[in-house]
C-alpha cells in the first residue's frame, strides 16, 4: 500500500471507534480485473464468506463475476442484490436436504458435492442438476490448509460420479481445493494431473465431464513472499496444457482471499502494554481486538499479517512483543511463538494499523463473546 493511500485511510478513519474494518472497494476492482486479465477464459466464482459486505457483492456482481455460496443465508445475501441465480453455485458440500430444495427452488442448478447421502438428497431435491465432484487434499504448502473435512479420494469420486448420473443429475465436472494462501504453485500441477487420470477413468465408463474447478488458494500479501498472479496463472495454464491438451474445458476460479484480502486495514487500539517479570525483556501487548473478534486465522499463528504503529513507523528502537486480543479466554493469544518487534515507545492508546484483513475477518467475528459486538466494517470509496 502506497504512503498516500495509507494516509488517505488513516484520515478517513480519524474519528472512529476502534476496533474496525475499513475496506478499500476500489481495491477489491483492482484485485478482480488483474484475474480476470490474466485468465479472461475462466467463469471466476467469488467465494462470498471471504468478506461477505454486501458493497463488494454488489461491485463484483456489477462487474459480472459469479458466486460460490456456502448456505442458503449467502443464497438469500446474493439474490437480494438482483444476481440471476443462474450465476450461483452451491459451492459447500455439507447441505441440509432443506437446503438444496430451497437452493433449487430460487433457481440454483450448480452443485458440489463430495459423499453418497449427498448425491442422493441432490437428486431428490435438485433434479437433474449440474454436479462437481469435489477431491480430497490435504493443503501442503499452504499457510491456511482445510484438512480432510471436503472431498473424497478418487476411488469414491469415481462411484460418486457414476451414482450421479444413474440418479439422474449431470456429471459436470471436478472440483478441488488446494488450500487457503497457498504459496507452492505445484500443487495445482498435482490436482490438475489427477483430474485427468479421472477424466480418462469416467470416460470408460461413458462419462464425458466438461469442466474443472480449481478452487481458491490464491494469496493476499501477508508477512510471506508470494509470486504474482500472472506467474500462478501462467503456470497453471501450462498444468492444463500439459493434461488435457488443446481440449476444450469450462475452467472455474473461486477467489476469495485474493480478491478482498489486500483491500482491508484494521484499526485497533492498544489497550495494556505489560510485563510478566522484572527480568523479562519480551512485552505484552494486549489489543482491542483479537481471535473472537475477526483475527481467527491467527490460529496457530498460520496467518501474519503486517503491523504497524501509527505515527511511530520510524522509530527504529524495536523490541520483541507477544500481541493478544481483549477476551477473558487464554487462547486468545496472536503472535507468541513467531516474535513481532514494536517500539519501545509503545503505549496505551496507540493505534495499530493491521494490514491484509480484508478476507476473513468479519466473517468469522463473533457476535457477542465477553459482550463485544461484531467487527464494524467501513467501505472507503475514493470516487
Amino acid at each position: 500500500m502506497s504512503d498516500e493511500k495509507l494516509q488517505k485511510l488513516r484520515e478517513f478513519a480519524r474519528d472512529k471507534q476502534t476496533p474496525f474494518l475499513v475496506l478499500d472497494i476500489e481495491q477489491v476492482r483492482k484485485k478482480y480485473l488483474e484475474l480476470k486479465g490474466a485468465m479472461p477464459d475462466a467463469k471466476i466464482y467469488y467465494a462470498v464468506k471471504a468478506c461477505p459486505a454486501l458493497e463488494v457483492i454488489k461491485l463484483l456482481a456489477d462487474e459480472g463475476v459469479y458466486f460460490d455460496v456456502a448456505s442458503i443465508y449467502e443464497i438469500d445475501q446474493v439474490l437480494s442484490l438482483g444476481v440471476d441465480p443462474a450465476r450461483l453455485s452451491f459451492g459447500n458440500t455439507i447441505k441440509k436436504e432443506k437446503d438444496i430444495a430451497y437452493a433449487y427452488k430460487k433457481g440454483i442448478r450448480l452443485y458440489a458435492t463430495d459423499s453418497l447421502s449427498d448425491v442422493r438428497k441432490l437428486a431428490r431435491s435438485a433434479p437433474e442438476s449440474r454436479v462437481m465432484f469435489r477431491l480430497l487434499f490435504d493443503g501442503e504448502g499452504a499457510d491456511w490448509p482445510l484438512s480432510r473435512k471436503f472431498g473424497a479420494y478418487p476411488d469414491m469420486l469415481h462411484q460418486l460420479v457414476k451414482e450421479a448420473k444413474t440418479l439422474g443429475l449431470k456429471p459436470y465436472g471436478l472440483a478441488f481445493h488446494v488450500g487457503s494462501q497457498q504459496r507452492d504453485i505445484g500443487q495445482w500441477d498435482n490436482a490438475i494431473a489427477l483430474c485427468h487420470h479421472l477424466f480418462d477413468m469416467l470416460a470408460l465408463d461413458g462419462i464425458r465431464l466438461e469442466s474443472i474447478n480449481l478452487g481458491g488458494g490464491f494469496p493476499a500479501h501477508y508477512i510471506q513472499p508470494i509470486a504474482s498472479t500472472k506467474k500462478y496463472v501462467t503456470s497453471i495454464q501450462q498444468y492444463l496444457k500439459e493434461n488435457f491438451g488443446a481440449r476444450t474445458l469450462d475452467i472455474i476460479l473461486e477467489p476469495g482471499r485474493s480478491l478482498v484480502g489486500d483491500a482491508g486495514v484494521i484499526f485497533s487500539e492498544v489497550i495494556l502494554v505489560s510485563k510478566k517479570s522484572e527480568t523479562q525483556d519480551v512485552r505484552w501487548v494486549y489489543l482491542d481486538i483479537g481471535k473472537m473478534n475477526g483475527l481467527f486465522e491467527t490460529t496457530d499463528e498460520l496467518i501474519k499479517y503486517p503491523i504497524c504503529v501509527e505515527n511511530k513507523e520510524n522509530d527504529t528502537d524495536l523490541g520483541e512483543v507477544i500481541i493478544a486480543g481483549p477476551t477473558c479466554d487464554s487462547c486468545d493469544t496472536l503472535y507468541e511463538k513467531f516474535k513481532y518487534t514494536l517500539p519501545h515507545t509503545l503505549t496505551d492508546g496507540d493505534r495499530v494499523n493491521i494490514f491484509s484483513t480484508g478476507a476473513y475477518t468479519a466473517s468469522y467475528s463473533s457476535v457477542n463473546f465477553n459482550g463485544f459486538p461484531p467487527l464494524k466494517v467501513y467501505i472507503f470509496d475514493e470516487q
